[in-house]
């Protein structure tokens, strides 16, 4: 996984401001509220977040 530290939004998100944003920091995926960027943040192992991304790719 790259380690840029840049927030991105999904090219489904439509534009609206209503979704999340994700960025790859080291070892680790950080997700915001694109609503509420100065809010928190999760951050999620890479691992787990390669899991998800698969699960959510396989109902979709």
């Amino acid at each position: 996984m790259r380690s840029d530290g840049v927030w991105r939004t999904s090219s489904r998100s439509g534009g609206n401001g209503d979704c999340v944003e994700v960025a790859w920091v080291p070892g680790s995926v950080a997700v915001r509220d694109s609503k509420d960027r100065s809010g928190p943040a999760l951050a999620f192992p890479e691992s787990a977040w390669r899991a998800f991304v698969q699960v959510a790719q396989s109902k979709g």
